[in-house]
């Protein structure tokens, strides 16, 4: 950059060091007024030279174009103003007063896309960059001219602590250059008052910047967009402050969001919008409802002016809705909304914006015992309700799902009435029954004991599986506890009804050993009906167990001794069979002997009656 230059009226240099302008070289041209005042002298000297030669009209013309021409030069390093006349390839000529035009270079007038830029007739100011005596010609610049104009304003703005406009015109090692007529340097700390996350976003942005220091001979100048911009704030802060009280309705700026709340730019002074005042509903996070830059309306709710801290709400500008929801909710009617959130004992569901009632898990289904609401609804789901019960007082809003549709426990007995057979799916199989599906959320129950009449059941896996299709009799129905009680066994008549017919006591049975214990031996008679010959039972002769006198799958024969058909119970007895046999061998050897000549026979007989009647 050209260290010269000068203005119209005091014709002197401005270079600059450091911001201070150094005296003028005495090496410079002089300015206008001193070659105003040459002309003077030379015009002295030529009226003594016009007396000395009297008579001599050719003399006279020629001082006077002398004094003329003396008059009207200019300094080299000068700026002046002058007019186009004349645009061709490579010059322009322009008008500056003088004798002879003087030429600028074409390109001085041509932008980046190879435009002319320039019109006979216009006005342009130019510096004067050097005489040519011998062709009586001057070459002038254009750029050098703006150059000295803006180094001129640079040493104003910087001693007036003005501003001047630039435009960032692209990034450079800690900071951006900036286009202020000149090429400036703005360090990145100097660009904002706050960190800025993407610089490239300022390129091409143009701003009012401060001149923090200049040297003119190094082309060196610093700036600064900060001071402009803390000078500003600090102007907004006292006002700001002067303003603030509590309960006023205000606007600004979201400058900040953090999990606890959002940071407002009230005008140089921050606030805190805590997250829960910025509405009456549910915020899981403030970054839901707004982002850095955000206008915002706020409401003053205390204001601590000698720490500076301000505590603002949102929902505090409109009223709380709690204060109208028992006439907008009342119980018994039906609402809609949407499910907010999800816990382990129930579903919140929000019906306007700050009011949510509370769905309990047994408040979701008639039918199903709901272990989780997620297996009833989902987040974001709008589902209807009904108000169960509400309190205002308490914000507390209780809804029911399953009270939008009738409870099928309420006709499930006129529909199926006890001794009805129905027929179903086996959606269940437990170890205590299988669980039959009835109605659409209503399963019955075939306790393991109503499968069958006689077979010894361990699992119902061991004759049913999931998906089987199977009748039933309902036995029972339980409103209250939401019961459905089925049998299978009942489909078929109870065989321990006719037990007793089908073997009387004093009948000879034989059956299959089925199970051997200590205290006796049960015995299969037919399938699922099964005796018990006691320990005692079994033999004259006394014995602690029939294990290893017998074996599971024998087939033996023994006498019904008793029937309990309510306990189904019947006793059996092997020794009352050994018995019996012994004495009817004997009474056929008593009938078959000869009378005998003495009584040892009827002795003998005697004797064996008492022993029977005593057993």
């Amino acid at each position: 950059m050209e260290e010269m230059g000068s203005n119209n009226e005091t014709g002197q240099p401005k270079p600059s060091d450091e911001g201070h302008s150094p005296e003028p070289d005495a090496s410079e041209a002089k300015p206008a007024e001193a070659a105003e005042e040459e002309g003077q002298e030379t015009a002295k000297s030529a009226s003594a030279e016009t007396s000395e030669t009297r008579g001599s009209g050719e003399s006279m013309e020629k001082l006077l174009d002398l004094y003329e021409e003396s008059f009207k030069r200019f300094a080299e390093g000068e700026v002046v103003t002058g007019r186009i006349i004349s645009v061709d390839k490579d010059h322009v000529l322009v008008d500056i007063g003088y004798k002879s035009e003087g030429q600028i270079r074409i390109h001085e007038f041509t932008d980046d896309k190879g435009n002319v830029n320039v019109n006979v007739g216009d006005k342009v100011e130019v510096m004067v960059e050097w005489w040519d005596d011998e062709d009586e010609r001057v070459v002038l610049s254009k750029e050098k001219a703006a150059n000295v104009k803006v180094w001129e304003a640079i040493k104003v703005s910087y001693d007036e602590d003005k501003t001047v406009e630039g435009t960032i015109t692209n990034r450079v090692k800690g900071g951006f250059s900036v286009d202020i007529g000149v090429q400036a340097f703005l360090p990145g700390s100097q660009a904002d008052i706050r960190p800025i996350r993407n610089l490239d976003d300022l390129v091409g942005n143009t701003y009012e910047f401060k001149i923090l220091k200049y040297n003119r001979k190094r082309s060196n100048i610093v700036l600064s967009r900060r001071a402009i911009l803390e000078h500003e704030r600090e102007e907004k802060r006292a006002a700001t402050l002067s303003e603030i009280e509590e309960g006023k309705v205000m606007d600004g700026i979201v400058k900040n969001i953090t999990e606890y709340g959002v940071f407002v730019d009230l005008g140089g002074v921050d606030g805190l919008l805590h997250i829960t005042d910025i509405s009456w509903g549910r915020v899981k996070h403030p970054s839901e409802l707004f982002a850095i830059g955000d206008p915002i309306t706020v409401k003053v709710l205390n204001f601590d002016i000698e720490r500076e801290r301000v505590s603002l709400g949102m929902k505090q500008l409109s009223p709380d809705p709690w204060t109208l929801a028992s006439g907008k909710y009342p119980i018994g009617s039906r609402v809609n909304g949407r499910v907010v959130s999800l816990t382990d004992y129930g579903a919140f569901v929000e019906l306007e914006e700050g009011i949510e009632g509370l769905i309990h898990v047994s408040e979701m289904s008639w039918t199903r015992k709901v272990r989780h609401p997620s297996k009833v609804v989902s987040v974001g789901e709008e589902i209807e309700a009904v108000v169960l019960d509400i309190k205002p007082e308490s914000r507390r809003i209780s809804l029911g799902m399953k009270q939008v549709v009738p409870n099928p426990w309420d006709v499930i007995s006129e529909k199926y009435p006890v001794g009805t057979t129905i027929e179903g799916k086996i959606k269940n199989i437990t170890d205590f029954g299988l669980f039959i599906g009835i109605d659409e959320g209503i399963d019955g129950l075939v306790h393991i004991s109503d499968i069958s009449w006689t077979k010894r059941i361990k699992h119902p896996s061991e004759l049913y599986k999931k998906g089987d299709l199977v009748q039933a009799i309902v036995l029972d129905i339980d409103k209250k506890n939401e019961r459905f009680s089925l049998g299978v066994k009942q489909l078929q008549s109870d065989p321990w009804e006719t037990v007793a017919e089908r073997y009387e006591v004093g009948t000879e049975i034989t059956g299959t050993i089925t199970n051997l214990t200590d205290f006796g031996v049960f015995v299969e008679l037919e399938e699922g009906i099964e005796g018990l010959v006691h320990v005692s039972e079994i033999s004259k002769e006394k014995i602690k167990t029939p294990v290893g006198l017998f074996n599971t799958g024998d087939v033996i024969t023994a006498k019904v001794m008793n029937i309990n058909t309510e306990e189904r119970r019947i006793g059996l007895s092997i020794k009352r069979l050994e018995i019996e046999d012994e004495q009817q061998l004997l009474s056929d050897y008593v009938t078959n002997m000869r009378p005998a000549t003495s009584t040892f026979g009827e002795i003998l007989r005697e004797n064996l009656q008492e022993k029977l009647k005593e057993e």
